[in-house]
């Protein structure tokens, strides 16, 4: 079977990025063929082993369009005169697609046309996987091609800010075979939005790769002297770990807030933010104006990186607004990481007390609380036989291996859609 997926962002920074990587590696592991669309804003972006990539490339600064110069994206020569626009933000563009006027959108959709267009002709699939209801995936619209979709969760907060941009999401609705939605919440906000198309909706488990998230022996002294973070006698200390895109649905202010609680109770532990974003500036004056003494922002790490990070944290903590699902979760409990998280969005559908608990969006207090809980429990219990059991409730039921065959499968029926 040969896989067309498309998606408005690159391969790593984003949950989409990292949902349509692992779902195209391990395709290609079960014998599949896969050409991903997508944008770039570099030469040096880094290839995927067995997996055919169609960049259209971006420029990172944004410059007036020149009338007759080449923005067909096909290289960076040729690069649109733009970023990326994004739903909220990524670590590699704070564009949107708001910030894209008439002739910036028409070019954006002319590139990726022009890209989808190519190899739809010269390659030939037999399927078409579009992430995101939204703009892309309703170019690659064909007759005798089937279209499938995933709603990402932030492409609905995008139909939801952006009315002058919905046609395009309601005609890829209209059009493909099935929507997947990878969580109890997602399918909730696609079927207030999309009524008349519900029974399209199919619902699967978001994956990790477990070739990239697992348990390892790893002194915290040897991994936080690679960030350069003293005093050197954190060996033993309690570590509280982040990891995602400093956007303001991520409630990294809310974390923030909730550090200055539980620093005073727990006078030993550090507080490790990972990742970068369009609200960067604005919490770390949080954090000055709070007074923080033991939390550090890394920025963004590569995801080696971050699998280490995980394995010497106490906790990890998803604090969002809502959450479509939470992949980053899942992540750090395949590491054995137990993991507090918001009751909102996707994030009660595998985060509970067993793996960590759930607290009240938007309260500071009740993050806090829960924090200590959490951090004293690790002292009061069998902490290595309770991050064994972590990692493996990931890894039975959320690594992406064990899950792939849910999608084949639904490739194969809506191939099999086109032939009746």
């Amino acid at each position: 079977m040969k896989i067309l997926m498309i998606n408005h962002f690159p391969l790593a920074g984003s949950g989409s990025g990292t949902y349509t990587r692992n779902l195209a590696v391990h395709l290609h592991q079960l014998g599949h063929e896969v050409c991903i669309v997508l944008p770039e804003n570099t030469d040096d972006y880094s290839e995927v082993e067995g997996i055919r990539l169609h960049p259209v490339f971006f420029s990172t600064e944004k410059t007036e369009i020149v009338p007759g110069k080449d923005y067909s994206g096909r290289s960076m020569a040729e690069a649109l005169p733009f970023n990326f626009p994004c739903f909220t933000s990524h670590p590699r563009s704070i564009t949107n697609f708001a910030d894209l006027n008439e002739d910036e959108l028409d070019l954006y959709i002319k590139a990726f046309k022009a890209a989808i267009d190519d190899e739809i002709e010269s390659w030939k699939p037999d399927i078409i996987h579009g992430q995101h209801v939204w703009i892309l995936p309703s170019l690659a619209i064909r007759k005798d091609i089937p279209l499938v979709l995933t709603a990402h969760g932030t492409d609905l907060m995008g139909y939801d800010k952006w009315p002058h941009l919905r046609e395009h999401a309601e005609k890829a609705m209209e059009a493909c075979f099935a929507v997947i939605s990878i969580s109890k919440d997602n399918c909730v906000l696609l079927e207030e939005r999309f009524p008349y198309q519900k029974k399209k909706i199919v619902m699967m488990r978001n994956g990790y790769d477990p070739n990239i998230f697992y348990p390892e022996n790893m002194t915290r002294k040897e991994i936080l002297d690679m960030y350069d973070i003293g005093p050197k006698e954190y060996e033993g200390k309690k570590i509280v770990s982040f990891a995602g895109k400093l956007a303001n649905f991520k409630g990294v202010d809310i974390l923030l807030r909730a550090a200055k609680l539980y620093e005073d109770k727990e006078p030993d532990s550090l507080t490790l933010i990972v990742g970068d974003g369009d609200e960067r500036d604005k919490l770390h004056a949080l954090a000055k104006e709070l007074d923080l003494k033991k939390v550090v922002f890394l920025g963004n790490v590569s995801q080696t990186q971050l699998r280490h990070l995980y394995n010497i944290a106490d906790v990890n903590l998803v604090p969002s607004r809502r959450e479509p699902f939470g992949l980053v979760a899942i992540e750090a409990m395949s590491c054995g990481t137990p993991v507090i998280a918001s009751n909102q969005g996707g994030l009660p559908d595998f985060v509970n007390d067993s793996v960590g608990g759930l607290v009240t969006p938007e309260d500071p207090e009740d993050l806090a609380n829960k924090i200590i809980e959490v951090l004293r429990k690790t002292d009061e219990i069998d902490n290595e036989k309770w991050r064994k059991e972590i990692a493996s409730y990931a890894r039975n039921h959320y690594a992406q291996d064990k899950i792939i065959e849910e999608l084949d499968e639904l490739y194969k029926k809506a191939i099999d859609s086109k032939k009746e």
